[in-house]
């Protein structure tokens, strides 16, 4: 039997690093990506960013070009579509789900309620600083709660998936699409209705949530889908 074997932590390590590039803006779609420049860069061997290449490639965020090697990918809008349709469905069910849970359960609602207050804090210091990356680590780890406290041991690793597309969609919201600072404000009063145990509204807010940040980034890409 062939033992199969966890990636590397190194490359998990390069692969979060590129990733952070290319959500920020400073690895451009079309960009090529040249793995001999990226190992010497971030200081380790050309095993890991190989390795971090082919997790980048499985989640659609670089693409082979023939002979040419790698590039970072173009924005596919009808796939981004795709990806937020799904999401907001899912975010919106885990919404609704965690106010009737909460509404419920005095103790889950004050450990929600800590939680999320820490999480809001952190991203609004991420939009204050301009820290796109962090401001997508603090996004994910709010979505992640709502999923976690829900109460369908199901929703995280249905929703995983989509985010590893949407992360990169992500940078692209928040630099091209809309300010930082509505989506937190967004964030909070989504919160806010769900510890008020408001399920119905509180899903209605987390679907339009999802929904605006794709049809504003559709509006004002000048990305486009991909292109040879």
């Amino acid at each position: 039997m062939i033992l199969i074997q966890a990636a590397p932590a190194l490359a998990e390590q390069v692969y979060e690093a590129i990733l952070d590039e290319i959500c920020g803006g400073r690895l451009t779609p079309g960009t090529h990506l040249k793995q001999e420049e990226l190992a010497t860069r971030l200081g380790v061997s050309r095993q890991p960013v190989q390795q971090a290449m082919a997790l980048l490639k499985a989640d659609g965020l670089v693409e082979e070009v023939g002979k040419r090697g790698l590039r970072v990918s173009h924005l596919d809008i009808d796939l981004m579509h795709h990806h937020y349709e799904v999401r907001a469905l899912l975010d919106g069910l885990a919404a609704r789900r965690c106010a009737r849970r909460l509404a419920k359960d005095e103790a889950a609602r004050k450990t929600f309620e800590q939680q999320a207050r820490t999480i809001l804090a952190d991203g609004n210091r991420a939009v204050t600083e301009s820290d796109v990356p962090e401001m997508i680590r603090q996004d994910e780890a709010l979505h992640r709660l709502f999923y976690e406290a829900c109460g369908n041991p199901l929703l995280p690793a249905t929703a995983e998936p989509h985010w590893r597309f949407l992360r990169r969609v992500m940078g692209d919201v928040l630099r091209k699409a809309e300010p930082p600072r509505d989506i937190w404000l967004q964030h909070e009063a989504i919160v806010d209705t769900t510890l008020k145990g408001k399920s119905k509204r509180a899903e209605k807010l987390m679907r339009k949530h999802a929904n605006r940040a794709a049809d504003l980034l559709a509006t004002n890409t000048d990305d486009g889908t991909n292109r040879s």
